[in-house]
This record gives structure tokens, C-alpha cells and sequence, in this order.
């Protein structure tokens, strides 16, 4: 049972990642979107060329969302200027993964897509 709960949270996160994605394959080698995922953490990041360096690719972190199992709850953090993860504090956790990805999403803040 547990195995089908990790699929369905990474279910959820490569459906919002694919939503991100720019629908146009030649402007994916500027600007794209990916994540990693081991079962209790996730990073989402910008995957996009270095400015000085276009062949050269760098993945750009800008939030990190993680699983407390203590707590059955996500805990969302976005990544400061300083590199530092901080908890997002406007909305810094839920039991439920999809509402986190909403807060992402809609980033009221600019702490996330700027």
C-alpha cells in the first residue's frame, strides 16, 4: 500500500512539472522544467543554459517540498537569494501535496517563479 501512495505523489508532481513544461520543444534548450523526488522530498528547478556559457546547463532550484512522516504533513520551502532554504511562511504546510503545488503555482509572493 505504501508503494501506491509514492506513485500517486509523483503522479501528482510530473502532471504539475509537465504543466510548467513550454509546450515548444525549441525553447525547452532556454527554459525548462524538472524535479527530483525519493520519496519525501521534492525539488522542483529552472533547467536553463548558463548566460556566459549557453552550452553548459545548469538546474536552478526554487522550491522544496518535504514529507514529515512524524506528522503525515508537506512542508513547503523556497530558496532565498543567500541560496538558504526558508519555509514559506505565508503557507508552510498541509496534508495534502496538491494544495502545496497550488501555493506554488500561484506564487502570490514571487518567491518561487520571481
Amino acid at each position: 500500500m505504501k508503494d501506491n501512495v509514492i506513485d500517486i505523489n509523483e503522479f501528482i508532481i510530473k502532471k504539475y512539472v509537465e504543466k510548467l513544461r513550454p509546450e515548444e520543444k525549441s525553447i525547452r534548450k532556454k527554459l525548462d522544467y524538472g524535479y527530483s523526488y525519493d520519496g519525501k522530498i521534492v525539488i522542483l528547478y529552472e533547467i536553463r543554459p548558463f548566460w556566459d556559457n549557453p552550452e553548459e546547463i545548469q538546474n536552478i532550484e526554487f522550491a522544496k517540498i518535504r514529507f514529515y512522516k512524524s506528522t503525515k504533513e508537506w512542508n513547503l520551502y523556497w530558496k532565498r537569494a543567500s541560496e538558504k532554504w526558508e519555509r514559506y511562511k505565508p503557507f508552510p504546510k498541509s496534508t495534502h501535496l496538491d494544495e502545496i503545488i497550488a501555493v506554488i503555482n500561484d506564487d502570490n509572493y514571487g518567491c518561487f517563479f520571481g
